[in-house]
C-alpha cells in the first residue's frame, strides 16, 4: 500500500453541516475501499490565488491515507462527481515526504502541550 496525500478545496456557499457531509462522504468512499486514514485537518475558509467558478475563497481540507493505487481513481471520480468541490490534488508520498509529514504533526502537538 501507498501513501497518499489529498487537498480539496469545497465551494465557499456552503454550511458547516454541509461541509462536513462532503468530507465524510470522501472518508467513506476512502474507508470502503480498503484505506487507511493516517491523518487529516480541517484549514478552512480561505483566500484564493485566482477566482475559481467566480468564487474567491473556499473550504480547503485534507486527508493523508494509505491505499491500494486504483483507489486514487475512485476518489477523483468522486470528486469530478461532487458539484461541492472546486478544486483537488492527489499527491503520492515518498519517504521523506511521509517523515517530514510525521515529524510536522509531532512538533504541532508539542507546540500546543506547552500552550496549555
Amino acid at each position: 500500500m501507498n501513501q497518499y496525500e489529498t487537498v480539496f478545496i469545497m465551494t465557499p456557499v456552503l454550511t458547516d453541516e454541509m461541509v462536513k457531509d462532503a468530507v465524510a462522504k470522501f472518508e467513506k468512499v476512502l474507508k470502503e475501499n480498503g484505506a487507511e486514514i493516517v491523518h487529516q485537518a480541517s484549514w478552512g475558509l480561505r483566500k484564493l490565488a485566482y477566482p475559481i467558478q467566480k468564487k474567491s475563497t473556499g473550504f480547503y481540507h485534507l486527508m493523508e491515507f494509505k491505499a491500494e493505487g486504483t483507489l486514487v481513481d475512485k476518489l477523483e471520480l468522486e470528486f469530478r462527481r461532487d458539484e461541492r468541490i472546486l478544486r483537488f490534488l492527489t499527491v503520492a508520498l515518498d519517504k521523506y515526504a511521509i517523515t517530514y509529514n510525521e515529524s510536522r504533526r509531532s512538533n504541532a502537538s508539542k507546540n500546543v502541550n506547552q500552550e496549555a
